[in-house]
């Protein structure tokens, strides 16, 4: 449907009817935007703000808006906009990947105009006269705010689109194949079609088409291209006189018509025009300057010529490059290494006339010049393709020859390390390099010279060869590492810093760390830590924070001293040097890490036992940049988690940890924010309740549900549902997040959440627990609030399929509102005059008697909740049995014994009560004993269920508490089996 049908059909259904399509959309894209091929993070973000428009519309739903112009027009843009967003989604999830990679710019500007025109439309909204929250009015400006800003990022470059083509073609030839197929039948309806503007030339796409070889495998491309070269003859054609400007009298490069028919090169016309000109120069008619017509089949003929001419020219070179004559050799490499240079389908020609073996020949050459000039263009060649290292590499003697040359003068070793370095990108090809006799040696020896590139490649090539275990076992036999560390503990200073510097640049492999600390680095570094100047200190400590993000390294560097030092440097005034700080907090934050995941059959290593320290370390929030708060925030959020966690509790709520977090809460900086949020989370969590409440007001939960609302990390989402889920259930902070919309808010994650995240669960759990207190018996507005949004449908689904502690919290927010439900079931009618005229009679609820549905009287036998509570009893997690036994046990208070027995009866519930009498759980017997004292007063079910019941009860009179043995005793004597006067009881 086209822009215009779309408004045509918007335009043609009610408002009210708009408006429910509008959200049945939104929820379409929500689910959809996962599956989008191509700019699935723009998709993303989109749909993130959609998604806040929701509560907006739900309340939009409730009002009268007949008679309101502007909300109608308002809705119709919306609706309109938002099935566009739908569209352009479905396009990116099916077109084929060439299509959307060359359209990225039109895709972008489609994303951005729609998310200003949503925000178009959300500012049409009479927001001031609908009576919504204050909460979701300010959500709203902002949003309109965010999207009018919204850029969503675009390939810019022809070069950024064929790099990720190339990566699609290393995925796998076939598909990249059948996408250009797909393509190239797309490009020709884009030719029929005069009303689609493309965002990238036709001939760009033309000219990326001609270069579609690479969908092809290296076989069929070499028979390809011998298939055409051997048409073309071994002469080279003369140009045809048509291809010379008439103004320069030179070929043409970008032949273009104009208004007289005839063609020029456009830069020598441009300039003829430019120079005041307005006739032909060679009709000498007048002239419509502003029309230049690229002569698309002129250029296209020349570039054909061209590519035929060198073609030839390539396939002929080879054999001169066997000349005896050294000049005529280093004449041709020289012609060679130039087209190499000028055009990627050159180096492919050159590759497919498989000139590797001569080149690799060439390296064993007396004269430095020709072999220098080999290494520079294997290392062109090398750049484009795996395929291309491949192939050099299996040129017999290929790495030794080049291997040769790392210990020659210093300008070839250079191009040999380079070489090599490029080699190393494909993994094929790694590890044949580190296989050569004595490679790794040199290498080794190169990494520590004074010269100013070839270290630097050389350590990068070690790196690169150090991702394999038989290279780091060469690596071993080379003596690299002891090298290394022999020159830290002994070299010059400027030594030091030589090998801590190339330390600190390695990419280095969790082997490679652990064999560092083998060898003994820690010493040498810690001596640099206390006694370097500051540029010897940073490089040191950032040696020490790439060491330390393997856990054992960072416990091994607690064991032997290494806090102190960095915790001392860290403190120091005159440590102002700010990579140094952040060096610092983040080896401390992975130290605090290290402490989370030991082994628990040890000895425990503990970090951070000063409370001093601790205080000392957490008052650098106040007073560093974002990297080192962030760093800080998670080292306190890392040992929260460790066995001394009470303690660092204890020691952050008194150095007022909560009003600081709080104010990080709302930081601008997205890490440190998450980072906060965390850790306020965590601190929460079983908090002192009197201490939070006392940094807790309204502005605060208002920035944690602009987080919740937000926010795209999902984790730091959690974390801010944890906190409000953590926050005591007092009457004023309930009444807060009422005034907020919170309810509304964590409700639509309930309904809405992603459930393929990685912290989903974590997140439900934490929402569902947030919302118990919207359920409490004593407050039946809130009750009814949380009633009318669907909460209670949600949390007989999250009985059957969410985590344990998602069934805990759904089971006791079930018990609270069925609390309340004898209270508002509303009685029978009675039936007046003939019975016989009159309509059938509503069926009472078999609990309460009177009429009750799910909403007007929190019914969880309406709700169909008795059976998925029943099937929690048997599950193993005793709080989540618990709370569902103490759901189920509200359907037999009082007068409601009978028949709600009866229900428990229907639904096997009784048999696994009486299993709990065995349990090792003294609340769960406690209160299976209160249940069947209870049931067992009514004869039909002592009869039924008694026998089973005897023996666990005969065992707890003997083995149980005082209050449980009295207990089992009386039910004993409901079955007659203890006599009333027992000592039992």
């Amino acid at each position: 449907m086209l822009a215009g049908d779309v408004a045509s059909s918007a335009s043609s259904i009610s408002a009210s009817e708009g408006l429910t399509q509008t959200i049945e959309v939104i929820f379409e894209i929500l689910a959809a935007a996962n599956n989008v091929l191509f700019k699935r993070d723009s998709f993303k973000e989109l749909a993130s703000y959609l998604e806040r428009i929701i509560p907006v519309l739900r309340e939009l739903e409730k009002k009268d808006f007949d008679n309101s112009e502007s909300l109608k027009n308002a809705i119709e843009i919306l609706n309109r906009e938002v099935r566009d967003a739908k569209k352009l989604m479905l396009e990116c999830s099916k077109k084929n990947k060439v299509y959307l990679l060359m359209n990225c710019r039109a895709i972008v500007n489609r994303l951005e105009n729609t998310s200003r025109e949503i925000s178009r439309a959300l500012g049409l909204l009479p927001l001031a006269s609908l009576d919504l929250s204050a909460g979701i009015v300010e959500d709203i400006e902002r949003l309109c705010n965010t999207m009018q800003r919204a850029a969503f990022r675009a390939a810019i470059t022809e070069e950024e689109i064929w790099r990720k083509l190339r990566l699609e073609y290393r995925k796998g030839m076939s598909a990249l194949r059948k996408e250009f197929e797909e393509f190239k039948s797309e490009i020709e309806s884009a030719r029929v079609r005069k009303d689609q503007a493309e965002a990238i030339q036709m001939d760009q796409i033309i000219a990326l088409l001609e270069r579609a070889d690479a969908a092809s495998s290296p076989k069929e491309k070499e028979m390809k291209y011998f298939t055409k070269r051997k048409s073309l003859g071994s002469q080279p054609l003369q140009p045809l006189q048509s291809f010379y400007c008439p103004i320069t009298r030179d070929v043409m490069v970008d032949p273009v018509e104009t208004s007289s028919g005839q063609t020029f090169e456009k830069g020598a016309i441009e300039k003829w025009f430019a120079d005041g000109n307005k006739l032909c120069p060679l009709t000498m008619t007048s002239l419509d300057t502003s029309i230049l017509r690229p002569n698309k089949t002129l250029r296209q003929s020349i570039e054909e010529w061209k590519d035929r001419n060198t073609m030839i020219m390539i396939a002929s070179m080879k054999e001169k490059l066997k000349s005896e004559e050294e000049e005529e050799v280093l004449l041709n490499l020289g012609e060679l290494q130039s087209l190499c240079e000028q055009r990627d389908m050159h180096r492919e020609w050159v590759i497919l006339e498989n000139y590797m073996p001569i080149l690799i020949q060439l390296l064993g050459a007396k004269n430095r010049d020709i072999r220098k000039n080999v290494l520079v263009i294997l290392c062109i060649l090398a750049k484009d393709t795996d395929d291309a290292k491949e192939r050099i590499i299996k040129v017999e003697n290929a790495v030794e020859s080049i291997v040769r040359s790392l210990g020659r003068r210093s300008e070839e070793r250079k191009l040999a390390v380079a070489l090599l370095l490029e080699l190393s990108k494909s993994d094929f090809v790694k590890d044949c390099i580190g296989k050569v006799q004595g490679c790794i040696l040199l290498l080794v020896t190169m990494s520590n010279s004074d010269d100013n590139q070839a270290p630097r490649d050389a350590q990068e090539l070690l790196e690169n060869l150090s991702f394999s275990d038989q290279n780091v076992i060469q690596m071993a036999k080379a003596n690299y590492f002891k090298h290394l560390l022999q020159r830290l503990s002994t070299g010059s200073d400027d030594a030091k810093m030589i090998m801590a510097t190339n330390l600190a640049e390695m990419e280095l492999t969790d082997h490679n760390k652990e064999s560092l600390f083998e060898e003994g680095v820690l010493g040498p570094l810690l001596e640099m830590v206390s006694h370097g100047q500051i540029h010897m200190k940073t490089v040191a400590v950032k040696v020490l924070r790439n060491l330390s993000s393997l856990p054992r390294n960072g416990l091994q560097m607690i064991r032997e001293g290494a806090v102190r030092p960095l915790l001392d440097l860290l403190f120091h005034r005159n440590s102002s040097n700010s990579s140094l700080r952040e060096y610092l907090a983040a080896t401390i934050m992975h130290l605090a890490m290290s402490t989370v995941s030991q082994e628990s059959d040890k000895a425990p290593v503990l970090f951070l036992e000063s409370d001093g320290d601790i205080f000392q370390l957490f008052s650098l929030i106040n007073l560093t940049g974002p990297s080192v708060q962030q760093s800080i925030i998670q080292t306190f959020y890392a040992l929260c988690q460790s066995q001394s966690s009470s303690n660092i509790k204890m020691n952050l709520i008194k150095c007022s940890a909560v009003p600081i977090l709080v104010q990080l809460c709302g930081h601008n900086n997205s890490n440190v924010r998450a980072s906060a949020v965390k850790l306020f989370s965590c601190l929460a969590n079983g908090g002192d309740e009197a201490f939070i409440m006392e940094n807790v007001d309204q502005k605060c939960i208002e920035i944690i549900l602009t987080i919740i609302r937000s926010s795209n990390d999902e984790e730091e989402i959690a974390s801010a549902m944890g906190i409000i889920s953590n926050l005591p259930e007092t009457h004023e902070i309930t009444q807060w997040l009422l005034d907020a919309g919170a309810l509304q808010v964590i409700f639509n994650f309930l309904q809405n959440g992603r459930q393929n995240g990685s912290h989903y669960s974590q997140l439900i759990e934490n929402a569902v627990g947030a919302l118990r207190r919207f359920t409490v018996p004593t407050k039946l507005e809130w009750q009814k609030s949380a009633a009318e949004v669907g909460l209670i449908q949600v949390l007989v689904r999250l009985l059957e399929n969410g985590s344990v502690l998602t069934k805990q919290h759904a089971a006791i927010c079930l018990a609270r509102f069925s609390e309340s439900s004898s209270e508002l079931s509303r009685p029978m009618p009675k039936r007046r005059g003939l019975w016989c005229f009159s309509a059938p009679p509503e069926t009472g609820c078999l609990v309460h008697g009177g009429i009750c549905t799910v909403v007007s009287s929190f019914c969880i036998i309406e709700a169909d909740a008795v059976q998925p509570l029943v099937r929690i009893l048997g599950e193993a997690d005793p709080a989540a049995c618990e709370a569902s036994l103490d759901a189920l046990l509200t359907l037999i208070e009082g007068e409601k014994l009978q028949n709600g027995s009866k229900v428990l009866a229907s639904a096997n519930a009784i048999p696994l009560i009486i299993r709990f009498l065995g349990c090792p759980y003294p609340t769960l017997q406690e209160k299976a004993l209160n249940a069947l004292e209870r049931i067992f007063r009514l004869l039909e079910f002592k009869q039924k269920y008694g026998a089973s019941a005897q023996m666990p009860l005969v065992d707890l009179t003997q083995r149980g508490s005082g209050s449980v043995k009295s207990m089992a005793a009386r039910i004993l004597a409901h079955l007659n089996v203890l006599h009333d006067q027992s000592s039992y009881f």
